[in-house]
């Protein structure tokens, strides 16, 4: 029999695909399934996650600094001196993990410790426990973050330390502390989506659907200042402001991240999921109710995301509360009351996006219509959009997304003067379905959306940082071949330089094929603008498309009595014309329509005369 692949062995793999870990981790789930509830494996295993990360981060830097000091001459003994630095840890983004804290200590006791003279014998769920505390206790900004459940009586501990054996395969390094960050953030995100799927409506409260973050993302584009989320989940909205500045070559410590969550396992989870992210967010000190105890009352945010719980009926609503300045929202439903307090929150110039019930758009009940008319009449509203159907796992009740805005004026946030305006998107068309019961947004879908409304808001480009420009081994010279040579390649790059790049419309979904030749024909009726370096430009002007978006004034909304729903503006997509007239076309069609009874009736009479010939 072969012996027993070792613990350190395994230790030292090689670093894992993301395939091989998501599918190593997942097992990890299935191990404990049985003997407690998904919430509480939840926690049990994005807890171990988080340590196991922590650990291998921590031993990738600690041999780095090992390999630095070697190199610089020094001996074991001085490198013994000075490899404990923490500053030489956390300087660089990797958190202290005390010794007791560590996974290969972990592993090495995985079924447990002897009692000896100054401690009593532990297993291995107390032994997290402590490495847990130990963590918190050496890293401020993890201080009441990191889950100590592991030594409750329903965690089966045989199962526990078969837990770590399985996650020995799994290592969170290889590429730089930066990158082994990203690598765990995707698994912890992709362990969130999961977590969320198998608790149903429950995972409702903790995750929201990254397609529907990226909406609210891409729109605000929250590149600076405080963003702020009062319901904030497990922090995803955080998670892709975190993305959006990394796609654009920025820092996240360009913005500052406040937030607020009513669970305490969710709040925990946030705190986690900022922490692998390299996001210093205030969370607050603890968790806490938004509408009873706002725990961040003098701050003002540039940008504000939310997807509060949809139509709360047990709220904590007091009459006088200065935040209804609008109107007071009624007492079984708390839609306008999260509406309000974003708003209140909103410092000059900010701008919020918030996910709904589409009952919101357009309720009267309780005063909700009165609040609706007032905000639409400050002229806060700047964008609504209708969503796709099935887009959260957790409910059926169909959503949109509304947009608020402090300054629609011309100036820093738009080179279209858009006060008195508001634009709705009817999207409730986009999207593909993933399976039987969920429907996703694509990169286009979003880009869509997005599009849409930086064109009617007249909001410049996202400046991009020129790349390096590295010299490519694929062009060569010119003058260094022969002239036959020569002369087709120049030919050939003169007709690539005058082909345009044009995308066939056809091969796009029906509304984005409408969208599409809608902004070619309002290009090519646009006078060509030499541009000017220090004016703004938008790259594709806005033009209201049928069926899909529409840009309306306050008066139009007056009108509608106030209701915000997208689909009372945008219309019906238009039909193209074929260019048949309309009598030819119905003396076309009734005379197919009779060439089709005449056949129909010859076939019966073939049909009757073999059923004649078998009787």
């Amino acid at each position: 029999m072969p012996p027993k692949k070792s613990t350190a062995k395994n230790l030292d793999a090689a670093p894992s695909t993301m395939k091989e870990l998501k599918d190593t981790l997942w097992k990890a789930a299935d191990k404990l399934r049985g003997s407690m509830d998904a919430s509480q494996y939840k926690d049990v295993i994005l807890g171990l996650v988080f340590l196991k990360y922590v650990s291998d981060a921590f031993d990738e830097r600690r041999e780095q600094i090992r390999a630095e000091l070697t190199a610089d001459g020094l001996n074991d003994e001085q490198i013994g001196q000075l490899i404990d630095d923490t500053d030489e840890y956390t300087g660089r983004g990797v958190f202290w993990v005390p010794a007791r804290a560590r996974w290969t200590y972990l592993a090495q006791h995985a079924k447990g410790t002897q009692a000896t003279l100054d401690e009593h014998a532990k297993g291995i769920g107390e032994l997290i426990d402590d490495a847990m505390a130990y963590v918190m206790g050496a890293n401020p900004s993890l201080a009441a973050t990191l889950p100590m459940i592991f030594n409750k009586d329903n965690i089966d501990q045989r199962r526990l330390g078969e837990l770590l054996d399985l996650f020995n395969s799994a290592k969170f390094t290889g590429q730089g502390a930066t990158k082994a960050r990203d690598l765990l953030g995707e698994v912890y995100e992709y362990f969130l989506e999961k977590f969320a799927r198998a608790e149903g409506k429950r995972g409702g409260e903790f995750y929201t659907p990254a397609g529907v973050v990226r909406v609210l993302v891409e729109v605000l584009r929250p590149d600076h200042g405080r963003v702020y989320d009062p319901c904030c989940g497990s922090g995803g909205m955080f998670v892709q402001a975190e993305k959006f500045l990394e796609a654009h070559h920025k820092e996240g410590s360009e913005i500052s991240v406040y937030g607020q969550e009513l669970n305490e396992r969710t709040w925990r989870m946030a705190k986690m999921n900022l922490a692998i992210h390299g996001l210093n967010g205030n969370l607050a000190s603890r968790w806490g109710d938004t509408f009873a105890r706002d725990q961040h009352p003098d701050m003002q945010a540039d940008f504000i995301m939310a997807n509060p719980p949809f139509n709360i009926k047990d709220w904590a609503r007091s009459e006088s509360d200065p935040r209804w300045k609008y109107g007071v929202p009624p007492a079984g439903n708390a839609n306008y009351a999260w509406i309000q307090h974003i708003i209140s929150k909103l410092a000059p110039g900010g701008s919020a996006g918030v996910v709904m019930a589409n009952g919101s758009m357009s309720s009267n009940s309780g005063g909700e219509g009165e609040i609706r008319a007032q905000l639409v009449e400050a002229d806060l509203v700047s964008c609504m959009i209708a969503l796709p159907t099935q887009l959260f796992r957790s409910t059926g009740i169909p959503v949109c997304t509304w947009f608020f805005a402090k300054d629609k004026a011309l100036g820093a946030h738009g080179s279209v003067d858009r006060t008195g305006q508001v634009l709705f998107i009817d999207a409730r068309n986009l999207g593909h379905m993933v399976d039987r019961a969920e429907r996703a947004l694509s990169d286009e879908d979003i880009a869509l959306i997005a599009g849409t409304f930086h064109a009617w808001r007249g909001t410049p480009p996202v400046v991009e940082p020129s790349p390096p420009v590295e010299p490519s081994p694929v062009v060569e010279s010119v003058e260094t071949l022969p002239v036959v040579e020569q002369r087709a390649l120049r030919a050939r790059r003169d007709q690539e330089a005058q082909t345009p790049v044009v995308e066939p419309v056809e091969t796009l979904p029906v509304v984005e094929q409408r969208a599409l030749r809608a902004r070619r024909d309002q290009e090519a009726q646009t006078p060509v603008v030499e541009p000017v370096e220090t004016q703004s430009s938008v790259e594709t002007p806005y033009a209201d498309i049928p069926g899909f978006c529409y840009s309306a004034t306050l008066a139009e909304i007056k009108a509608a009595d106030y209701a915000l729903t997208p689909g009372r503006y945008v219309g019906a997509a238009d039909v193209e014309d074929d260019g048949e007239p309309i009598e030819e076309k119905i003396a076309r069609l009734s005379a197919e329509l009779f060439a089709q009874f005449d056949e129909s009736e010859r076939l019966a009479a073939v049909v009757r005369e073999q059923l004649g010939r078998v009787s």
